[in-house]
Order: structure tokens, then C-alpha cells, then sequence
């Protein structure tokens, strides 16, 4: 094209010959979103596109707009046309030069330049787990028991089935026409890429107005959780898919039942077995007998005690523990026996002499064995 047929350069951007370079970027900005061939499909703009870029070189560089005010087309025929570049950039670098100096952000400036979300897909991102303290008492946790729980969480969108969008407002992106691709280069050189538009998917898509694009809303949920028997302190309990739910197609999290265990009254839990402390008199400690001891379950059970039990004797009461969570069987009971020392005049009153009570423990004293002092461990 010679410098006689070529339109002027301030009428290709639509600017006056006085318009300031902010004015002038402001035009080839619109120009851009109008006939970039990544944008604009019609056979036409492709080379509408190389004047308006073209011109905007020209117009955009001080120097180079002093001379076309001089001399007009002119200024750049012969071997001066090599400083003007005829080739379209990429619409990606034609954006970073606008956004030049922030962190470039293509998604952002392709929503503020269209009005419209990217439509690509999303990457799926797997759902939080939620963690639920349960107290229960431990004939619960020897039985078993089922307990209601309300949870709060977020499952996928029914609007939008978890996608974020609203799949109604499909449109063909318009960077890549709906082929889901782009070229770029010149046609020397030319590289295809998925379109970074639409990822793609060759459409776009407005945000669901129900999530806001998350996938996901919050929901209260009434459920029950069987809690096993033999259940131990800080046991953690899985429901599997009752945590939050994914977004974009992530698997949802779980919901985990942390146990802990009230203290009980007379029973002691050490693993799978229980401890039960008892208090047998001096007599029944020399003598031996034969008590009766509660069980978790309800029950009694007789236990003996030999003669010349000591002071903090252990009793083992096989299969009266707690149930095993990985079988049938169960933990043992161990009775820790105490002996109940009475208090001297205990002795005066029931005898009624105080002397004679005196006189007969001493007796007892002199038949009984002397003890070892020193304990070993």
C-alpha cells in the first residue's frame, strides 16, 4: 500500500490530531476488544487489525508522531518503514503493555475488558474435613450408642451442580471462536495454545448467582453416628463424604467423631481393662472372704479374698473389662483391695475396756511376723 492510498493514522484510531497520548491509548485499547483477531472472527479484521496497530505505533511514540505530523505517510517509506512494526502482537502482550508496572493478572483484566467470567475449568480442590468433640459416659462406650449430631457444612450448589457457573449463559468465548484454541505467531512462525480465554472448552460462562462461583453453599444437616462398643478415650470415628463438599468436582472431606469419655464414678479404664478400688477390714485381710463386686454391665460378681491380703493387693477378674473394637473377646477387671485400719478407740467401745483392748493387740502383735520395712520395687 503507498503512502497515497494509506488512511490517516489519527482517523484509523478515531482520535483528533490534537488528542493527548492518554487519549490515544484509550482508543487502541476499544480498538483492541473490537477487532483483535484472537477477539474477532470476521475475515476482515485481521487486517483492520494491522492498520489500527500500525497506527497506534506510529501515534504512541513522540518521535515517530513528530515526523507523520512533518512529513505524513512519507516520513516512513523506504528503509525508515522498518521501525514501524506491520506484525499483531498477542492480545496478552497488548495487555501487559496497558497494565504495565502491577502484577499482571490476565484473568482479571480479560473480565474488567469483557464483562464476562473465563470460562475454563476450574481445578477441582478436595473438601475440608470437619471434627466433632462427643462426650459419653463409659457404660456408652461399653455398650455402644447411636447419638444425633447437627452439622453445619457446605455441599455442592444445586443450581450450578457444583460448577460455580450458570450453565444457561453459554456463549462462545470470543478469543478462540469455540475452537478452544489459539495461534499465534506470524506465517513464518506459528505456536497453537489452548485458548486462555475459556481453557478450552470453546465457551464462557456468567458466575452462578446462587454460590457466587464457589460450587459450594452452606447447609445444616441432622444425622446420626453409631458409636461402636469399646470405644476409648480420644477414639476418632470417620464418616466418609460427610465433610465439606469439593469444589469444581473435588471429592468431598470427612467428618470426624472425636470420643471423649466422662470419668466414672467407681471404675477406672486403663486400655481395655478397669480397675475397681474395695475396702475389706483388718480380720477379712488375715482370715480371707469372699465379697461381692459391681461390673460395668450391671452385674455383680463374687470375688475372693485369700488369706493375708495385703494393703493395695491386686485381684484379677478375667473377662470383665471393656470390649475389644477389633474383636469379640473382652478387657479383665482388677480389684485393688484396701484394708480399713479402725481407729483405737473403735476397740475401747466395742470391748468396753480400754486397757483390755490394749492388752489383746499387743498379745496379736507379739504372734504376727514382723514385716520387712524397706519395700523393694
Amino acid at each position: 500500500m503507498t503512502s497515497s492510498t494509506k488512511r490517516d493514522y489519527y482517523e484509523i484510531l478515531g482520535v483528533p490530531r490534537n488528542a493527548s497520548q492518554e487519549e490515544i491509548k484509550k482508543a487502541y485499547r476499544r480498538l483492541v476488544r473490537k477487532y483483535h483477531p484472537d477477539i474477532c472472527k470476521k475475515p476482515e479484521c485481521e487486517e483492520k487489525f494491522k492498520e489500527i496497530n500500525e497506527a497506534y505505533q506510529v501515534l504512541s511514540d513522540p518521535e515517530k508522531r513528530k515526523l507523520y505530523d512533518m512529513y505524513g505517510h512519507a516520513a516512513f517509506e523506504g528503509t525508515a518503514a522498518q521501525n514501524v512494526e506491520t506484525n499483531i502482537p498477542p492480545i496478552e502482550e497488548i495487555f501487559k503493555e496497558f497494565f504495565e508496572g502491577i502484577p499482571f493478572d490476565f484473568e482479571t483484566i480479560f473480565e474488567r475488558a469483557t464483562g464476562r467470567r473465563r470460562g475454563r475449568r476450574r481445578r477441582a480442590a478436595q473438601g475440608e474435613d470437619i471434627v466433632i468433640p462427643v462426650e459419653i459416659s463409659l457404660e456408652e462406650a461399653f455398650k455402644g450408642t447411636s447419638i444425633p449430631l447437627t452439622i453445619e457444612r457446605y455441599i455442592l450448589c444445586e443450581e450450578c451442580r457444583g460448577t460455580g457457573y450458570d450453565t444457561a449463559s453459554a456463549k462462545t468465548c470470543p478469543t478462540c471462536g469455540g475452537r478452544g484454541e489459539i495461534v499465534q505467531g506470524n506465517w513464518f512462525f506459528q505456536v497453537r495454545q489452548t485458548c486462555p480465554t475459556c481453557g478450552g472448552e470453546g465457551r464462557v460462562y456468567d458466575e452462578c448467582k446462587v454460590c457466587y462461583g464457589k460450587g459450594t453453599v452452606k447447609k445444616k444437616e441432622n444425622i446420626k453416628v453409631k458409636i461402636p462398643p469399646g470405644v476409648r478415650h480420644g477414639s476418632k470415628l470417620v464418616v466418609e463424604g460427610k465433610g465439606h463438599a469439593g469444589r469444581y468436582g473435588g471429592t468431598s472431606g470427612n467428618l470426624y467423631i472425636v470420643i471423649n469419655l466422662k470419668p466414672h464414678k467407681i471404675f477406672e479404664r486403663k486400655g481395655d481393662d478397669l480397675y475397681i478400688d474395695v475396702n475389706i477390714t483388718f480380720p477379712e485381710a488375715v482370715l480371707g472372704t469372699e465379697i461381692e463386686v459391681p461390673t460395668i454391665d450391671g452385674g455383680k460378681v463374687k470375688v475372693k479374698i485369700p488369706p493375708g491380703t495385703r494393703e493395695g493387693s491386686i485381684i484379677k477378674v478375667s473377662g470383665k473389662g471393656m470390649p475389644r473394637l477389633k474383636d469379640s473377646s473382652r478387657g479383665d477387671m482388677y480389684v485393688r483391695v484396701h484394708i480399713d485400719v479402725p481407729k483405737y478407740n473403735v476397740f475401747s467401745k466395742l470391748l468396753g475396756d480400754g486397757k483390755k483392748a490394749e492388752e489383746l493387740l499387743k498379745q496379736l502383735q507379739e504372734v504376727l511376723p514382723k514385716p520387712e520395712r524397706i519395700v523393694e520395687r
